[in-house]
């Protein structure tokens, strides 16, 4: 069995795509995180702190999506149930069965749009990923080869 521990730079295998990211997203890339401190309310890079500001708005938006209706009609059962039917069923009903799951998808293409944002931003290129120059090989997480 192969000894994947070790790693020497100068074995073919191992050789990283490189990746394509202008001084922002290299910056990113050069900041070592295993002997900085992580803390998750005051990130250390620029990068961190504003994929953290989206995380932390769409979870605002999904509080509200998802329990907002649960607690109208906590607070105003009467409004909610009987007095504002929206075709045919009551509010929180149309509120929790359909506002619910539309948010969600509208949430999460609002992610999608704001974090390609984000890469564009900083320079990271994600399509330069998946070419290894290896024959089609494609390069494992620790920047070696799938065997």
């Amino acid at each position: 069995m192969p000894d994947n521990n070790t790693h020497d730079s100068t074995d073919e295998r191992t050789a990283t795509d490189g990746g394509v990211a202008s001084k922002a997203g290299q910056a990113h890339r050069n900041t070592d995180y295993l002997s900085s401190e992580v803390n998750l309310l005051n990130p250390s890079t620029p990068f961190m702190r504003d994929h953290l500001r989206i995380v932390w708005t769409g979870f605002v938006i999904w509080v509200i999506a998802v329990w907002g209706p649960v607690t109208m009609t906590y607070l105003a059962t009467d409004t909610m149930t009987t007095q504002m039917p929206v075709l045919g069923f009551p509010l929180h009903y149309f509120l929790v069965a359909f506002g619910a799951p539309t948010s969600a998808l509208i949430l999460s293409f609002w992610y999608s749009r704001k974090r390609d944002a984000l890469d564009e931003k900083y320079g990271i290129d994600h399509a330069a990923v998946g070419e290894t120059g290896h024959g089609g090989e494609a390069a494992a997480a620790d920047g070696g080869v799938d065997e």
